[in-house]
């Protein structure tokens, strides 16, 4: 019986290996196709907000289809050529801290440590900490070169989502199964509207407070403070940096500092207790999970899948959830904090 499990256990890791690998290869079709599948969760609600009112399908997949690409120009409007312009003044950006890197030598030297500025520019290289924030934005935007295979793909998700649910229950006919079924597609669309709704009021604080205090490019961080909201702690920290090092070579040390303690408390109000609240939190996930799961999804589908990888993770935690054979991983990848420990005597 043992050989048999094990048997069993080497053919399921087998045919994991071989999942990922032709997920991996086909990444180009993959990721447009995710993309739409968040963005068709994350429209839903308008849709049906649409539907509710008499107004015929085709009709209200049109007018959120108006919306959504209206929202996209404006974006991309204002985003303009800044992305372009900060990447081509990155190095003077660079330059400016390297005089930061020698003041902080020189400092060091006076309590007897010798740590040069080429010492200190190798540890932390800002150069690739701000090509990699701008990256995230530029890897979005060039996905939505394929706009129209996308947006059509929405469309046909959204036309087929009043249907999909009812397909299943004839196909398969069990009241236990349409019941975890709606519970899975009601907790991830709650979870995917919801983060979008917290992610979008992060972005536009912290373009509003970065203007107030006359930051370069304070939209671009705006812009990507809400992308990386979408990842729990560690998004916060990579969207704070490119942030406060303009200002710091721009308006100098104070205002940097003020910047980090803005990007410090919107993380706390928003992260540790707006988002708790409004989201609940049978829905976190420990800070490892988070970490690994970026480095997977990564790994697997690049800079976009970095992204996603925590909406990805959080979807196969509900699914996980809703069967009790599979709870146990759903446990594992959860913050722990509803366990209840028992003292074993």
């Amino acid at each position: 019986m043992k050989e048999h499990k094990i048997g069993y256990y080497f053919i399921v890791m087998a045919s994991i290996v071989i999942v990922l690998a032709g997920v991996k290869s086909a990444s180009v079709i993959i990721i447009p196709f995710l993309l739409s599948l968040f963005i068709a969760i994350i429209l839903s609600p308008l849709y049906n907000y649409f539907r509710s009112k008499s107004i015929p399908d085709i009709l209200s997949v049109i007018l959120v289809i108006t919306l959504f690409i209206l929202f996209l120009a404006f974006i991309a409007k204002l985003i303009g050529n800044s992305v372009h312009d900060f990447s081509t003044n990155i190095d003077i950006y660079v330059q400016k801290i390297s005089d930061y890197y020698q003041f902080i030598s020189y400092y060091t030297t006076s309590f007897g440590l010798a740590i040069s500025a080429d010492d200190i520019e190798n540890m932390v290289n800002m150069k690739q900490v701000m090509k990699f924030a701008t990256s995230i934005i530029q890897s979005m935007g060039s996905m939505f070169t394929n706009g129209f295979i996308i947006i059509l793909t929405v469309v046909f998700m959204l036309l087929e989502s009043q249907y999909f649910i009812k397909k299943i229950e004839f196909a398969d006919g069990k009241k236990e199964t349409m019941k975890h079924i709606e519970v899975i597609f009601s907790k991830i669309k709650n979870y995917m509207v919801l983060k979008a709704v917290i992610s979008l009021l992060t972005g536009i604080i912290v373009w509003l407070s970065l203007s107030f205090i006359g930051t370069d490019y304070a939209f671009l961080w705006g812009v990507l403070a809400f992308m990386l909201n979408f990842i729990p702690n560690i998004g916060s920290i990579i969207a704070a940096i490119p942030a406060v090092l303009i200002t710091l070579v721009q308006l100098g040390a104070m205002s940097a500092l003020f910047v980090t303690l803005l990007y410090v408390v919107i993380n706390v109000v928003i992260g540790s207790i707006i988002e708790p609240k409004v989201m609940g939190k049978g829905l976190g996930l420990s800070t490892l999970i988070i970490f690994l799961s970026l480095l997977f999804w990564g790994w697997l589908l690049g800079i976009v899948g970095m992204l996603l990888s925590i909406p990805l993770t959080i979807m196969a935690k509900i699914i996980f959830d809703a069967n009790e054979k599979t709870k146990w991983i759903g446990i594992l990848l959860g913050t722990g904090e509803n366990i209840v420990f028992k003292e074993v005597v």
